[in-house]
């Protein structure tokens, strides 16, 4: 492990000198005192509707919190992220919170950061990476989302013995887009449908590249029974090619994940079937909470959703489809 860390130690080395031209944009947020207790916010960007409110959330939190946040935006630069926090202790954070860009690089992180405690949020890094009360991870179970996807669609078209299936997946390599496929193909083979997985791609979160992807599928001539989708974006997209196409979205369920204001939106219209709340907000309260505590060396134990082995807080996902998606949106 020494081994590992001296290379992770050059290469956070190198990453720093290659940076320092680029490096990230800041912003600071909250009312505590200057004195106060400080924590780093690091992301890639806040474009995206669920990274933009679990932002404002851990700002709206701060000062509950007793804390100050600063957020640098890095792009999806590894070498900037990876600088970002290589000099957060010496500049006094208490603690990191960060949306790696790329969950592999995990490690890397944890040794810039030198000892400070990190609350690493909506992209997962290895569990081995994870370490109680000190590198932790505060998010929402993805395979809670496949789960609730799957036994929506089964009483939908009340528990068919086979299914053809297509899957929109989200960014390739993101911990939301492994785990909530591998959750609905799990979810399906425990439940004993004989499945043909017509297509299955890459959507990036996008709709109007899940539309396109849909429109390419359809000109296949395949059956379709079903569409799972990552997120509620491409959801949007697939139920625009779907009636598009001469569909209708009742027979032809599209479901997705999130929640967000269009996708409960379009529930509301008849149109996308289902979806999954992710609260942003929780997840944003809980982060600023961790960090908070462990910035002051203590325990996540008591915080809830904390696990038994102190390495993770989860915020339960909510099942949302026509009969209580006035209550969410």
């Amino acid at each position: 492990m020494n081994n590992i860390k001296r290379a992770v130690t050059w290469i956070i080395t190198g990453m720093l000198m290659t940076a320092i031209l680029g490096g990230c944009g800041s912003a600071t947020a909250g009312s505590a005192a200057s004195s106060g207790m400080k924590v780093l916010y690091i992301d890639s960007d806040l474009d995206d509707t669920f990274r933009a409110t679990l932002h404002q959330a851990v700002e709206n939190a701060s000062a509950g919190e007793g804390a100050q946040v600063t957020t640098k935006i890095c792009g999806y630069d590894i070498q900037a992220q990876v600088a970002a926090i290589a000099t957060a202790k010496e500049e006094g954070y208490g603690a990191v919170i960060v949306r790696l860009s790329d969950a592999s690089i995990a490690l890397q992180m944890k040794v810039a950061a030198d000892g400070l405690p990190i609350v690493f949020v909506n992209n997962q890094p290895s569990a081995e990476q994870l370490k109680e009360d000190q590198y932790i991870y505060v998010a929402s179970n993805e395979a809670q989302a496949g789960e609730y996807q799957v036994d929506y669609v089964l009483q939908k078209l009340n528990h068919p013995s086979s299914l053809d299936v297509v899957i929109l997946e989200g960014e390739k390599g993101h911990s939301a887009t492994n785990g909530r496929t591998k959750a609905v193909k799990a979810a399906l083979a425990d439940a004993g449908v004989k499945v043909n997985y017509v297509f299955v791609d890459f959507a990036n979160w996008s709709t109007e590249e899940a539309e396109a992807k849909m429109d390419l599928f359809f000109r296949t001539g395949q059956n379709v029974d079903v569409v799972f989708s990552n997120n509620d974006s491409m959801a949007l997209g697939a139920v625009a090619s779907v009636i598009s196409h001469g569909y209708d979205p009742a027979k032809l369920p599209v479901v997705g994940v999130d929640a967000t204001t269009d996708g409960c939106a379009s529930i509301k219209a008849g149109e996308m079937q289902f979806t999954v709340l992710q609260d942003a907000s929780a997840q944003g309260a809980a982060a600023i909470k961790a960090a908070a505590t462990l910035a002051r060396g203590g325990s996540i134990a008591d915080i809830e959703g904390a696990t038994e082995d102190r390495r993770y807080i989860w915020v339960p996902f909510t099942p949302v489809d026509a009969s209580n998606v006035a209550s969410v949106q």
